[in-house]
């Protein structure tokens, strides 16, 4: 039936409108049984007011001119036909997930993101490495960008010329259906990028725009944001930063087949999407249902600051991409309660706690979000051996909802940006700018004494913004102290990797772990021999794994069995603590010792008191005084298990998490 009377709600007994095929690719219109179509009417009802809430005020009563109960018509079919074409095994997962809404929360869970041809070649050889996996104790695979690219420069996959079909170089989509069964079966969730702020010039929508001559090919020029001369672009430029100022500077693109402007944020191939067009958003909820569909659970939504424009801002983190957001979940949701959205929205503190969901979207945005300021601010304390910084930004971010999570991290595919507000430099004595270039200074190894090997990528003459290239191991000093045949220097080094991957496994939510970094590769310049990747160093932290290297991981002796030995202790700690459950609350503590970070798990599950030690220099510690646990309790170090008093001391850059026995 038509949903024109569901404005306001849905009468009981609201069926699945009769659907067309909207697309030659989707299998035909299947029918429900009784059953299915009571559990789609009880979502609906369920979900309408979150539906129909973030759409209305996208395209409604606010005068953008669309027909709302139009708009919200084709939305629901969208995930009516996704709800009814969902096999069995999927419907299943989806049962489960609802039975157990907190599965991506348990401290059980451990991530790991890599790249398919860099990890394991293909789809069809990844199983044969899950083995490795295991040892990890990883549920979660992230696989960077799979959907086919563009041809040539494309941003490491980011610039997609086809949604419905994977990269070639990695297999099909239907191999990928495959590998997304297999690790199902082995207990590993499927996490797959979905780039919706922009397509490649190359994609479908962006052709027809641009060569079609029908009306209906014409339409997709409203897919996107062109301009016919330089007037509104030159307006827009007037407030917008520039993502990549070294190679793609500036925000808009001359098209010179039809003479004119079309923005593009990041590269000139990659077109941002107009979401102000609702049949944007209605492909985009088609895509991610096709990707649910094909056996993903957790879809990666990339650059979601930047998917709505208004005039003299930045055109970042704009309330209307938080309620896109809003709307893909409620939708998603709807049709597959199984699937999970993850926003990479790499932002500062007061931008990023609402891709979470705040006010009346707490809970209702998206599930999972990247804590990069707890990353940045990690980067800060090593560097500094100072934990102050860190301890007071953790405690100015505001509370997120119980039901989600953050993804914590040393460090992934993409450079580190020194997400360090001034207000937060101020509060502990530091001016935010000189600190910023302190850190760039200190990361790409020119500040005296760094330890670090890295390299500036995109340097802002204007802001005189450095952001650092690096893996993990170079970052903490591996690779120099390699070069130098220094063994005391190594032997620090791997200290500086194990506690970095400690905190980032401590805080709670779904912790990840950058392919490589378990066995400590050091920096890559071999992309400087390929023209496609010459140009951007973030290769330089993307190396191929090393199986070689990789065999080593059990051997004490090797840098790659220490790494790989001590992250495993620190993952099965993880494992076996409860306590770090998402829900349980996160509390930066001061205990007299600046060199020192201290970080308080505590609720009904239990307590665990995370210790750190931030220099090279051993650091004396007294929790005498300290009655979080109870005056009767012993204490213990979940890491090694060893007992402990309530004086000791802490060696070089060693953590203990602690925790009360009777």
């Amino acid at each position: 039936m038509p949903l024109g009377p569901l404005l306001d709600r849905p009468p009981p007994g609201v069926h699945v409108p009769a659907i067309p095929r909207a697309h030659h690719d989707l299998p035909e219109w299947l029918d429900l049984s009784p059953l299915e179509q009571q559990i789609y009417d009880v979502r609906l009802e369920a979900l309408w007011a979150d539906v129909r809430r973030p759409v209305a005020e996208l395209y409604g009563e606010d005068g953008h001119g669309h027909d709302l109960g139009q708009v919200l018509e084709r939305l629901v079919t969208v995930a009516a036909r996704a709800y009814a074409t969902r096999s069995q095994e999927l419907r299943v997962l989806d049962e489960r997930r609802l039975s157990q809404p907190d599965w991506f929360q348990r401290s059980e869970l451990v991530g790991y993101v890599c790249y398919t041809d860099r990890f394991s070649g293909s789809f069809a050889t990844l199983p044969g490495r899950l083995d490795y996996l295991a040892e990890l104790g990883v549920g979660y695979l992230h696989l960077m960008p799979v959907l086919e690219p563009r041809e040539g420069a494309n941003d490491g996959g980011y610039a997609v010329r086809d949604y419905r079909a994977t990269d070639p170089r990695l297999g099909s989509m239907d191999e990928l259906r495959a590998l997304a069964t297999t690790l199902r079966g082995r207990g590993v969730s499927l996490v797959v990028d979905l780039v919706c702020n922009h397509t490649a010039r190359e994609h479908e929508w962006a052709r027809r725009a641009v060569t079609g001559t029908t009306p209906e090919d014409l339409a997709y020029r409203d897919y996107y944001l062109f301009y016919p001369d330089r007037e509104q672009p030159d307006r827009w430029e007037a407030s917008l930063p520039e993502v990549f100022p070294d190679f793609a500077p500036g925000n808009f693109t001359w098209v010179p087949e039809i003479r004119q402007w079309v923005w593009t944020t990041f590269n000139d191939y990659q077109w941002d999407l107009n979401y102000a067009n609702p049949r944007v958003l209605e492909e985009m909820l088609d895509v991610i249902c096709y990707l649910g569909n094909a056996g993903v659970e957790v879809v990666r939504l990339d650059a979601v600051a930047f998917l709505w424009k208004r005039l003299g801002t930045t055109c970042q983190n704009q309330p209307e991409a938080h309620l896109i957001l809003q709307a893909f979940r409620a939708l998603t949701r709807l049709a597959m309660p199984g699937v999970i959205l993850l926003a990479e929205a790499i932002v500062s503190p007061e931008d990023l706690v609402p891709y979470l969901g705040q006010g009346a979207a707490t809970a209702k945005e998206c599930e999972l979000a990247y804590h990069n300021v707890y990353m940045v601010a990690l980067w800060s304390a090593l560097a500094e051996g100072d934990a102050r910084l860190l301890t007071h930004t953790l405690r100015a971010m505001p509370q997120i909802p119980p039901s989600v999570a953050w993804l914590t991290y040393a460090r992934l595919h993409d450079d580190i940006g020194w997400a360090v507000t001034d207000d937060n430099a101020a509060a502990v004595g530091l001016d935010g700018f000189w600190h910023r270039s302190f850190l760039s200074d200190f990361y790409s190894g020119a500040h005296p004494g760094s330890w670090a090997v890295g390299e500036v990528f995109q340097e802002n003459p204007v802001t005189r913004d450095r952001r650092i290239s690096g893996t993990l191991a170079s970052l903490c000093g591996l690779e120099r102290a390699q070069a130098e045949g220094d063994e005391t220097a190594v032997d620090l080094a791997i200290r500086r990797i194990l506690l970095m991957q400690g905190l980032v496994l401590v805080l709670g939510g779904v912790p990840l772990i950058y392919m490589g970094d378990e066995i400590g590769l050091l920096n890559d310049h071999s992309y400087l021999a390929d023209p496609a990747l010459a140009e951007d160093n973030r290769w330089i932290h993307r190396p191929p794994m090393d199986w070689v290297a990789a065999e080593r991981r059990h051997d004490p002796a090797t840098v790659e069995g220490r790494v790989f030995g001590g992250l495993q202790r620190l993952v099965r700690a993880r494992q076996a603590l409860p306590q770090l459950h998402a829900q349980t609350s996160t509390e930066p503590l001061s205990l007299g010792n600046d060199a020192v970070f201290a970080l308080l798990r505590t609720g009904p599950r239990g307590h665990v008191l995370a210790l750190a030690n931030l220099t090279a220099a051993p650091q004396h510690l007294s929790l005498h005084g300290f009655d979080r646990f109870g005056p009767l309790s012993g204490l213990r170090d979940a890491i090694t298990g060893d007992d402990l008093w309530w004086e000791f001391t802490l060696e070089p850059y060693q953590q203990r998490w602690v925790v009360p026995t009777p």
